[in-house]
């Protein structure tokens, strides 16, 4: 009996041993990059145990929670939100948070990251109820706005700090969906019309200017083309004028010469004679003056109205009554 209640105490003793080697190895601790240990010590917080080799006090000091420091993504499961117009729709996302004061992590609030989703979800619910259904998929950024703005105020007291919040999906039952085609379907037919209405009054309007332009253009034109014509007569008139003016300066200077009254008398003459000439032709006749005689009424340039045309064909002389001269002939 006394060999076995002596086997049992060594037993224990052996036990105790086990027991005590294992605090004393608990005891030290290597504390990983981006990590931290806080430590209890008789149930109290002690210290925070950063990176690196850390001894423990054993059977007093004990490691109570251990933190991961670097950025943590916490999914925030699908809820059910309603928009202001009443209209069900099914928003999940994802939390991004890091740890940084440990001990307010510890003590400050039971599971920091349950209470970040829970915060996250009910921000979430309250910013959508105040928004349509449409602004809902246009405003993500300010829904993920607003939670990180709800979650920066708790952010000391729970040790956290929240980089950021992003919705993954909003979803919408069937019949919403199918109707929200029909919605798209039809403005983009609107938005047809339109964009074809727009280009067919461009067009017309394109059109009308051009007609504009092009009468514009014919009635300059046509305007530069009197004004060009009115300037050449104009200069015409002005160089017929000056060469008149010229033959006329001419002529009285050849006038005011020595013979140059008798060559004017004789250039008449030709001229009459030229021009009675051609009378007969006209008439396909002869014309003779009644007197060839009479030179003085020859280069006073006699009228025509002197000769008159017998129905014979042969003129006479309409005058001081004398006889004529010449005989008859005919063209």
């Amino acid at each position: 009996m006394l060999q076995t209640l002596n086997d049992a105490s060594l037993a224990i003793l052996g036990l105790l041993a086990l027991y005590i080697l294992y605090k004393f190895l608990r005891a030290i601790r290597l504390v990983p990059q981006q990590s931290a240990y806080v430590v209890e010590r008789l149930g109290n917080y002690s210290k925070t145990l950063d990176a690196g080799f850390h001894a423990l006090v054993p059977f007093f000091d004990r490691v109570a929670y251990v933190h991961d420091l670097r950025e943590q993504a916490i999914p925030v499961e699908p809820q059910d939100c309603f928009t202001s117009d009443n209209v069900r729709v099914r928003v999940d996302g994802v939390i991004y948070i890091s740890v940084s004061d440990p001990v307010n992590a510890s003590y400050g609030v039971t599971d920091y990251r349950r209470a970040a989703i829970q915060l996250a979800q009910t921000t979430t619910r309250s910013v959508i109820g105040r928004m349509e259904l449409d602004t809902t998929f246009q405003e993500r950024a300010l829904i993920s706005q607003s939670v990180v703005d709800v979650l920066d105020e708790v952010d000391e007291a729970w040790g956290i700090r929240v980089h950021r919040y992003e919705i993954k999906n909003i979803d919408t039952p069937r019949t919403v969906q199918k109707a929200m085609e029909r919605q798209m379907t039809a403005e983009r037919d609107r938005r047809a019309v339109v964009a074809r209405s727009e280009g067919e009054q461009q067009s017309t309007v394109n059109d009308a200017e051009g007609q504009k332009q092009e009468l514009i253009n014919q009635s300059e034109g046509e305007m530069q083309r009197r004004i060009n014509e009115a300037e050449g007569r104009a200069q015409e008139i002005e160089e017929i004028a000056n060469a008149t003016a010229e033959a006329i300066e001419s002529i009285a200077d050849a006038v005011s010469k020595p013979g140059g009254e008798e060559a004017v008398k004789l250039r008449l003459a030709e001229q009459y004679l030229d021009t009675v000439a051609r009378l007969g032709r006209q008439e396909n006749k002869v014309l003779l003056p009644a007197d060839l005689t009479r030179y003085d009424a020859v280069l006073s340039g006699l009228a025509l109205d002197d000769f008159a045309l017998q129905p014979s064909g042969a003129p006479t002389a309409q005058g001081d009554g004398a006889a004529p001269d010449a005989e008859d002939s005919t063209a």
